[in-house]
């Protein structure tokens, strides 16, 4: 990995992405959805602070773990302008996002033990189905997978 020298405040795209392993396209895409910043110079050259570093490993340990990009977004909002997330913030941040975790590992969960149950047709031969219809609320009412609203008779008056 490219050692930045210490006086360097500024890095190009290209610094960017060896330090951090983030391609290039994905650091684009992160600054196109605000999660991390740069400055143009007089050239239209992107240049980025050396708290992308760290920013960036934030966002690719929260991508990992399966958090959605909007939400690490939300999370570096809260953050002061060029201040890099520490161990006090992930920590603060993973606790938040725990609940969020436990509910996908359940479902994922579910989705394993129930698997062999789906027929791959897209369920619409099956009454109840656990793969879309995990909580099976209209199971007892009518089959299929999905339900289209209902339209109420002051609607289709209107219509």
């Amino acid at each position: 990995m490219p050692q930045i020298p210490e006086k360097i405040h500024e890095l190009t795209v290209g610094q960017l992405a060896a330090r951090s392993g983030a391609a290039v396209s994905a650091l684009h895409f992160y600054e196109a959805k605000g999660l991390i910043g740069s400055r143009r110079t007089a050239g239209n050259q992107r240049r980025y602070g050396r708290d992308a570093l760290r920013r960036v490993a934030f966002i690719r340990a929260a991508q990992r773990v399966g958090i959605p990009l909007a939400t690490i977004r939300d999370a570096l909002s809260e953050l002061p302008e060029e201040r890099t997330p520490n161990r006090e913030d992930w920590s603060r941040l993973s606790a938040t996002w725990r609940a969020e975790l436990d509910d996908r590992i359940k479902q994922l969960g579910r989705l394993r033990d129930h698997l062999t149950d789906c027929i791959g047709c897209g369920c619409l031969s099956l009454e109840t189905c656990v793969l879309s219809n995990p909580d099976d609320a209209f199971g007892e009412r009518m089959a299929g997978s999905r339900l289209l609203p209902l339209r109420r008779e002051t609607e289709d008056e209107g219509a």
